[in-house]
C-alpha cells in the first residue's frame, strides 16, 4: 500500500546528504533500522522507486529520511535534492531485514549508516545504548554523516567508535579501507552481533572479517 506524505523541512547533513521530514501516516509504523520504498509522482520518476531509511524513532509524530544525492543522472535523488517543504512524495509500507536485537558491533560505509542512526537514537532515547561499537567508514572527513552526534553516543563509557577515511587522511582518523587487523584492535571482545550496512562490495568484506574473528553466520545482520 503506498501513502502521500507531504515534505515538512530539509535541511543539509553534508555537502551532499540532506534530512527530509515528512508527515506520517495515520497508523504508520515501522523498527528502527527499516526502510520505506519511495517515489515521486513526477514525468519520468514514477517506476523509479528507491528505498530509504528512517533515521528518527518510531515515536515521532513525523518521519524523517537522511539521504545521500546524486547528481550525475535524473532520478530520484537527484530530484529530493531541489524540493521543498509542501511539496509530495510516495512511500510504501516498511520494510528491511536489518533489527536490532542485541548489543554488538556496527561496521558502516558511507550513507549505509542510516539504518544504525534510527537503532542509536531509538536505544538513546531509552537508556538502553550498551556496550555498542561503531566503526564507520568514509572517502573523507567531509562525507561523514552525523558525526558529532554518533561520536557522542559512542564516547560514552561501554561503547566505541572509530572513524575511518579511505581517500583523503586526516588528524585523528584511521587512513585506509578497514582490514581484519583494525576490527581486532578496535573491538577486540566483539563476539557477538555484527550489524553491517554499505555498498554491496563493503558488504561481502565485512562478512568474510567478522566471521574470522568468531562471529557466528547467524549473528551477521545485514539488508539482504
Amino acid at each position: 500500500m503506498a501513502h502521500q506524505v507531504t515534505l515538512l523541512s530539509v535541511g543539509f547533513v553534508t555537502h551532499d546528504v540532506k534530512r527530509y521530514v515528512t508527515s506520517k501516516p495515520d497508523n504508520y509504523v515501522f523498527t528502527p533500522g527499516q526502510a520505506a520504498d519511495v517515489y515521486l509522482d513526477k514525468p519520468g520518476l514514477r517506476d523509479d522507486i528507491r528505498p530509504f531509511t528512517f533515521t528518527n524513532s518510531p515515536n515521532d509524530k513525523i518521519l524523517e529520511f537522511t539521504i545521500k544525492s546524486y547528481h550525475d543522472h535524473n532520478g530520484v535523488t537527484h530530484t529530493l535534492w531541489d524540493m521543498k517543504p509542501g511539496d509530495t512524495l510516495h512511500i510504501s509500507e516498511p520494510e528491511g531485514t536489518i533489527k536490532y536485537t542485541k548489543p554488538g558491533l556496527f561496521l558502516a560505509a558511507g550513507a549505509g549508516v542510516t539504518p544504525f542512526l534510527a537503532i542509536v537514537r531509538d536505544l538513546w532515547a531509552k537508556g538502553e545504548l550498551h556496550n555498542c561499537h561503531l566503526l564507520y567508514s568514509n572517502k573523507t572527513k567531509s562525507d561523514i554523516i552525523c558525526e558529532h552526534e554518533l561520536t557522542h553516543y559512542f564516547s560514552q563509557p561501554d561503547n566505541g567508535i572509530l572513524l575511518t577515511l579511505t581517500r583523503k587522511s586526516a588528524i585523528g582518523y584511521v587512513s585506509g579501507r578497514v582490514t581484519e587487523s583494525i576490527i581486532r584492535e578496535f573491538c577486540p571482545e566483539c563476539k557477538g552481533v555484527a550489524y553491517i550496512c554499505g555498498p554491496k562490495a563493503f558488504v561481502a568484506g565485512m562478512k568474510e572479517i567478522v566471521a574470522k574473528i568468531g562471529i557466528d553466520e547467524d549473528s551477521i545482520v545485514f539488508e539482504k
